[in-house]
């Protein structure tokens, strides 16, 4: 990469390929959870990050690019610590464990849809910018709840 459009769409197969994971891996960390209302928001996160995965479809379009994933790494050791977390922790700690890995995936994606909006801006792609931006603030959304059951109900 020598560009900031070579960089912008190799971070967009990026995040295609980090969405696609994380819908495969919410469905265990779901089944793990044990209060209720962390399992509502997992499930809701779920569901949004099935939208997310179309939005960017129309993000990839707007560079007339197939939407194509490229391997994370980041994402894959942060999907490895979940399942250890899993696989180790009980009761309290395995709530606490598994929203924080939670919020780790949400502080990856909201730095990588941060900086994807803002190249796109740079590139001129204002469509691309206003579908990053819809995402980036649902991705902040998710992690502001996350931290209200933190701090209300997990980590009491």
């Amino acid at each position: 990469m020598q560009t900031l459009a070579e960089l912008f769409e190799h971070t967009l197969q990026d995040v295609q390929y980090a969405e696609n994971a994380i819908v495969k891996a919410l469905p265990k960390v779901i089944k793990a959870v044990q209060a209720a209302p962390l399992k509502r928001a997992i499930e809701s996160h779920l569901e949004e990050t099935k939208g997310q995965i179309a939005t960017l479809k129309k993000v990839f379009a707007t560079i007339d690019k197939k939407p194509e994933g490229v391997k994370c790494d980041a994402i894959e050791g942060l999907l490895k610590e979940a399942d250890g977390l899993i696989e180790e922790a009980k009761g309290v700690a395995l709530d606490a464990g598994l929203l924080a890995a939670a919020q780790a995936v949400e502080h990856y994606e909201i730095s990588r849809y941060g900086a994807l909006r803002e190249w796109a801006k740079a590139l001129g792609n204002d469509d691309a910018h206003v579908l990053l931006t819809e995402i980036l603030d649902q991705e902040k959304a998710a992690n502001a709840k996350l931290t209200t059951l933190a701090v209300t109900l997990v980590n009491k």
